[in-house]
C-alpha cells in the first residue's frame, strides 16, 4: 500500500521548484561567501580558501534542500526507513 504524498495541496512534484529551491540555497551561500571576502579582505591564500569552502558549502546546501524537497514529495526511500 502506498502513502499519501505530502508536499503541495495537488499532490504533484514540481521539477521546476524543486531546482530553483536547490539553485537558490546555493546562490545564497555563495552570496555570503562573497560578502565575507570583501568584508574581511584576506590575503589571496586566504581569501581562496575561504572561496572553496565557500564552494563546498553550497554543494551541500545544494544536496540538503534538494533531499527533503524530494522526500517532502514523495516521502522517504526504502533504505531511509527503520528496520531495513
Amino acid at each position: 500500500m502506498t502513502e499519501p504524498r505530502r508536499g503541495r495541496p495537488s499532490g504533484e512534484f514540481s521539477f521546476g521548484r524543486h531546482a530553483l529551491m536547490s539553485v537558490g540555497a546555493a546562490t545564497v551561500v555563495l552570496l555570503v561567501t562573497a560578502i565575507v571576502v570583501v568584508a574581511v579582505r584576506p590575503t589571496p591564500v586566504v581569501g581562496l580558501v575561504i572561496a572553496l569552502v565557500g564552494i563546498v558549502v553550497a554543494v551541500v546546501a545544494m544536496g540538503v534542500v534538494s533531499t527533503r524537497s524530494a522526500r517532502r514529495a514523495f516521502g522517504p526511500a526504502e533504505d531511509d526507513r527503520p528496520g531495513s
